[in-house]
Order: structure tokens, then sequence, then C-alpha cells
């Protein structure tokens, strides 16, 4: 019985994901039994198709190739998070995502869909990508995803506010629970009514930032250029400052011991660890928190410490 885990990064977490991936390889025997990772998502900025958290740099294609070729060979799929929900029949040509598009074009590697324009140019120009549904399209009654398992997806993502209500996950049906993906450390609050518009503004951003860069312009990119940014506008929401433990007190919070005490003797397979924009200290502890065995926690957290710090990718001051 594989417990399957999609983790976050594609560009800044890529050397911690992949020492990680190393770690998990060589040391088993700090890891529960049937730990799997089940994919690397994110994007490679400047994609106008990215959605779901904002993520700003310059990827060219020799450094797409070198991800997508370092995952790949390890046996484990990149899946992209072209969640964007404000994409345009003209933003469907974008020549950088779908470059990324071709170079990862074979039976491994994955798409997060949101939009369905994007989907249908996606279901027709790349016939072979498996596709999940988002939690962006926030289908937050037990309805939605059980609409949505009756379609052409691999992954169904669900909605967290679903979390921890075991009457309503009980009414999927037993043969689809391995389709379920459950976002296990979300930052955000339960029922938050600016979810949907915090995806909307961060689409915007995306959009904005790559016409930014193929302009060539050179000063700064200031998102205020684009749209204001005021106290009831999602996108500085604060819930995206919470630390590790913090988020461990929200309702919607799935701990390990639900995982495989409750979510894995149901029939649920399928974990999504939030963090594509975090931090190494946050990565290590959230990995660490939900794939080690409890006893084996703190010598594995050492021993990715000094792996981590041994590659330049952190700096322990003596």
């Amino acid at each position: 019985m594989n417990v399957k885990f999609h983790l976050p990064g594609l560009t800044r977490n890529f050397s911690f994901n992949l020492i990680f991936a190393h770690m998990m390889k060589n040391c088993p025997y700090y890891f529960r039994d049937g730990v799997d990772i089940a994919s690397f998502y994110g994007t490679f900025p400047p994609a106008a198709w990215n959605g779901g958290r904002s993520v700003t740099g310059r990827c060219d294609e020799s450094y797409v190739k070198q991800v997508l070729k370092t995952f790949n060979d390890l046996g484990i799929p990149v899946r992209f998070t072209f969640t964007n929900p404000c994409i345009t029949e003209e933003l469907l040509h974008d020549e950088f995502c779908n470059r990324i598009l071709e170079l990862a074009y074979n039976d491994l590697n994955e798409i997060i869909v949101n939009s369905s324009l994007l989907e249908d140019y996606i279901r027709d120009k790349y016939p072979n990508y498996k596709l999940t549904s988002s939690t962006c399209k926030r289908l937050d009654t037990i309805d939605g995803p059980i609409n949505e398992l009756k379609k052409d997806y691999n992954i169904v993502v669900l909605d967290y506010d679903l979390n921890n209500k075991f009457d309503l996950l009980e009414k999927i049906p037993l043969e689809d629970r391995e389709r379920c993906e459950i976002l296990c450390n979300t930052l955000c609050n339960a029922e938050c009514k600016m979810r949907k518009e915090h995806y909307r503004l961060i689409g915007e951003y995306s959009i904005a930032y790559n016409e930014y860069v193929k302009s060539g312009r050179t000063e700064p990119f200031d998102i205020n250029d684009y749209y204001e940014i005021n106290e009831e506008n999602a996108i500085k929401c604060s819930c995206r400052e919470r630390n590790a433990y913090e988020i461990r007190k929200l309702s919607t919070h799935v701990s390990p011991d639900d995982i495989w005490e409750k979510y894995v003797p149901m029939g649920f397979r399928q974990f999504k660890l939030e963090g594509r924009t975090a931090g190494r200290i946050f990565l290590t502890e959230n990995y660490l928190y939900y794939m080690a065995k409890p006893e084996c926690r703190d010598e594995a957290r050492l021993m990715l410490l000094f792996n981590l710090e041994r590659n330049g990718i952190i700096r322990v001051d003596k």
C-alpha cells in the first residue's frame, strides 16, 4: 500500500527537493512504510498560465530541461500548476508555456487545471497529459468533487474546507477515493470568503509579470502598476505568514495520524503538501512531520540539514 505525497517546488525548491528525494531513496528506514513521492508540482516562471501562488524569476530552456530530466530520471512526475482562472484565447498561444509542455510531453508528467478554456486546449493539443482538477475551482460542497470524479481527470484535489468532514467524505464512492487528493497543511482560514478572488488576483499577477518579462523592461516589477492593493485585497492575506506550527491549529489541518488512522483506511491515498514559496526550514519541518517515522524525525532532520548545508543550500552558522 503506497501513500502518495505531492510536494511543492520546481524552481526555488529544486535543489532542496532533489536532496530530499535522494534521502528517501538512500535512507528508507527514516520514513513511514509505503511513503512515496507522487510528484513535484509548480511552474517555471514567467509562465502566464501559473495559478494558486505568485512565482517570479526567469527560467531558460536549459534549466527547464535540467529539472525535467533530473526528476523524471528518478521516476518522479513533474506536475505543472497551470491553474490561472484568467486565461484568455490569446494566452492559450503563449510561447513559453507551450514550450514547457512540449519539453515535458511524455507518459510521466502531469498538469493541474482550473480554466475550462485551457483544459480543452491541452486535451486537444497535448492529449497524453494526465490532468488534475485543481482545488482553485473552490468546489466546497461534496457534490463538487463527486461530479469532478465522473470526468476524465487523473486526480481531483478536494477543497480543503472538506478536510476532516468525514461524514461528507464517506459519500465519495469507494472506488474513486484513490483519485482524490487531500491538501494537508493549508495556510488559509476555513471557509474564506475571499479565496476565489485571491486566486483571480494571483492569476492577473502571473499574466502581468509575464508581460513585464517579455517587454524587456529593466525597472523592478511593481505589482501596484497593475492593480491596487489594499486592506480588502486578498493577495496580501496575513494567513501566508503562518508557520508550520500555527497551521496545525486550523480546523482544516490534516495530521500524519489522521492520514494513517483515518484517511488511508477509508481508501484515500493522495496527499498534497503546500509550500511553493516557502523557505527551507518550513519545508524540512513539514516533509519530515508527514513522511518520517515519528521516532526518526530528529535524526532525519539532522541528516537532511547536514546535506543541505554541505551542498550550499542553507548556511548554519557555527
